[in-house]
């Protein structure tokens, strides 16, 4: 009998560590009504800390003009069996005006994994770091791509801190292998703060700080620093069936080298159920 006791809690015990992970994901995906959880993991230049709840993937257009020249990228995001590992793709596509350039095409594709490390609680933020492999699909000589195989790491944090205000936090870097023979290497710090005005409206105000690295003509490693300040709105359209939609605009002023450019951030997206994915 004694024996007996002693085996039913540690049947118990490996059952809890077995459901833990399930459990955990739960608690994530219980339905928070508060404004400022009705529209994430829809940010413009900062990377919020959500990853995909299981079974949902997300298609994400945005359009960005900087100077003269526009900038197109397609993201594809997918749960890996749970919320806590996530799978993405960024396709660029470019069409290239400024200095005297006149060029379209598609850019370096690249493939993301990111963890949810933490899941927000009343204590605790979401933080989800992930890591990128950038593959030179791009055409370098007409601009297009670096011609060289990089990898880029990002931090981010997210934090509901009222029930109308979310702050989300970057740290990154992007390295290149072989540049012209140099591996340059990128750096940005940035963070948002975005107001619910409801659980369908939001008002954001985005900075990012970026130091970038690039080779020139004579195979030597140039430095240079930008400062850009977005401010923008996003709104959400619920449909039946969990599908979200969500459009969203920004007008993200760039500080760099004493010039200011007065850009556009246009934003699309659609999450959906996915029957075909484990939920």
């Amino acid at each position: 009998l004694a024996a007996e006791q002693m085996i039913k809690p540690a049947h118990f015990m490996l059952l809890l560590a077995a459901l833990y992970p399930s459990v955990r994901d739960a608690r994530a995906e219980e339905k928070d009504l508060r404004p400022a959880a009705g529209v994430q993991d829809n940010s413009f230049l900062i990377e919020e800390a959500y990853n995909q709840e299981a079974g949902v993937i997300q298609h994400i257009s945005n359009w960005r003009r900087l100077d003269k020249d526009w900038f197109y990228t397609f993201t594809e995001e997918w749960p890996v069996v749970t919320q806590l590992n996530q799978l993405s793709i960024n396709v660029p596509y470019s069409w290239l005006r400024s200095g005297g350039a006149r060029e379209n095409g598609f850019g370096d594709l690249q493939l993301n994994y990111r963890y949810q490390l933490s899941f927000e609680s009343a204590e605790r933020p979401a933080i989800a770091p992930r890591a990128s492999l950038i593959l030179p699909t791009g055409d370098e000589d007409k601009g297009l791509g670096n011609g060289s195989t990089g990898f880029q790491f990002n931090f981010p944090v997210s934090k509901i801190i009222s029930d109308a205000v979310t702050i989300h936090g970057n740290a990154g870097l992007t390295t290149y292998v072989d540049v012209a023979g140099q591996s340059p290497t990128s750096y940005a710090l940035g963070g948002s703060v975005i107001y619910a005005v409801s659980r369908d409206f939001n008002f954001m105000l985005e900075g990012l700080e970026e130091w970038t690295e690039s080779v020139n003509g004579l195979g030597q490693i140039e430095h240079d620093s930008a400062f850009t300040l977005s401010p923008g709105v996003r709104t959400a359209l619920n449909l039946e069936g969990g599908t979200q939609v969500v459009f969203g605009a920004a007008a993200p002023i760039r500080f760099e080298n004493g010039n200011t450019d007065y850009g556009v951030f246009l934003y699309f997206s659609v999450e959906h159920d996915a029957p075909f994915l484990p939920h």
